[in-house]
């Protein structure tokens, strides 16, 4: 396995297929893709990409840390899942967040991932809410030190 940086471009079969499958393309095309805070991860196994994980420069006015980023986009294709990737995704991340000087990364999680982000540090705030077409989220956040 080996995790590289990845164009925007390069996440939309995967979020497609694991995030709207029953949106089209275009839904997968997500505001700040392109920004230049903005980076995308990609684990790729026998150099296939298989995971994803957007990293947006992007303040939650509900956490008080001044510079933030929001993970967006994280899904692996199911016949990978389970096997370390996404969390390879975030410790690759972790040090691009730290060095643009934030202290925070944070994500609307969906509720069958809750468990996900709470094994590798991520804490819940608040209560579950809706998206429509999409399901239910919980925002969660973990400290970058």
């Amino acid at each position: 396995m080996q995790v590289l940086r990845i164009k925007p471009i390069d996440t939309h079969h995967i979020r497609h297929k694991m995030l709207r499958p029953n949106g089209t393309l275009d839904d997968c095309i997500f505001q700040g893709d392109n920004d230049e805070m903005t980076f995308h991860l990609g684990a790729f196994v026998d150099k296939k990409l298989v995971s994803v994980a957007s990293f947006y420069f992007e303040r939650n006015e509900k956490f008080p840390d001044q510079y933030q980023y929001r993970l967006r986009g994280m899904a692996t294709l199911p016949e990978y899942q389970g096997q370390g990737l996404s969390s390879a995704l975030l410790r690759t991340a972790f040090p691009v967040i730290k060095q643009n000087q934030c202290t925070l990364l944070w994500c609307n999680a969906r509720e069958k991932a809750m468990g996900f982000y709470t094994k590798v540090g991520f804490q819940p705030t608040g209560e579950f809410f809706s998206i429509p077409h999409i399901g239910k989220h919980i925002l969660m956040s973990i400290k970058i030190d």
